[in-house]
């Protein structure tokens, strides 16, 4: 319950903050719940929330590259996520935002569980908003590094995505406030109150 009101209150906020802070309440009540019978692979994982995409890896796993709020984007394998009933087939589809119970290994991260938050179940049908989606994560993945603190670009991703799915703006603006804005994060704000040659403030248009 708690885990919905903070998805609800990040769409009509914008504010990621709101949401983990919830997050927060909700783990501490199930510590509470299960401070003497607490999982011994929860206390060694890292329990956050992510975005990511998604590689074939062998058979049956997947490579992942996640995007988180605490520690930027990551490398991760999902064993078995491909397998039809595995339970981590949902939470590792492409544009999936969730919470992950994974572990540190020596080049990528494990993930042991997860539980799907969002989906944007509208994008998948919808094939040109999906384009836009996959142009989206493509410019995301080529200005992000690995373990590189990205909270801001994390919530101008989600809040992009989900204007995308839930609302009937046409998808060329969405892209255009999108890198507009992410120019701004990555430090090249544009001038647009004055010519950035001659200074000049009027029928600069």
């Amino acid at each position: 319950m708690i885990k919905k009101i903070a998805w609800n209150t990040f769409k009509n906020t914008g504010n990621l903050d709101t949401f983990l802070e919830l997050k927060q309440i909700q783990n501490l009540e199930e510590q509470l719940d299960n401070q003497f019978k607490q999982p011994m692979e929860e206390q060694n994982g890292n329990n956050k929330d992510e975005w990511h995409s998604e590689n074939n890896l062998g058979d049956y796993d997947k490579m992942l590259t996640m995007l988180t709020p605490g520690l930027g984007k990551i490398s991760c394998v999902a064993k078995g996520a491909r397998r039809q009933r595995s339970a981590l087939l949902a939470g590792t589809q492409f544009l999936c935002f969730g919470e992950y119970l994974m572990y540190r290994g020596a080049n990528t991260y494990n993930i042991n569980s997860c539980e799907t938050i969002e989906v944007f179940y509208k994008l998948r049908t919808d094939l040109d908003k999906l384009n836009y989606a996959v142009e989206i994560t493509k410019i995301i993945r080529d200005v992000t590094e690995e373990n590189e603190n990205c909270y801001k670009i994390l919530q101008l991703f989600l809040n992009t995505l989900y204007t995308l799915s839930e609302t009937d703006k046409k998808p060329e603006l969405i892209l255009s406030i999108f890198k507009l804005k992410l120019l701004c994060f990555l430090g090249f704000t544009p001038r647009i109150t004055e010519c950035a040659n001659c200074k000049q403030k009027e029928k600069i248009s």
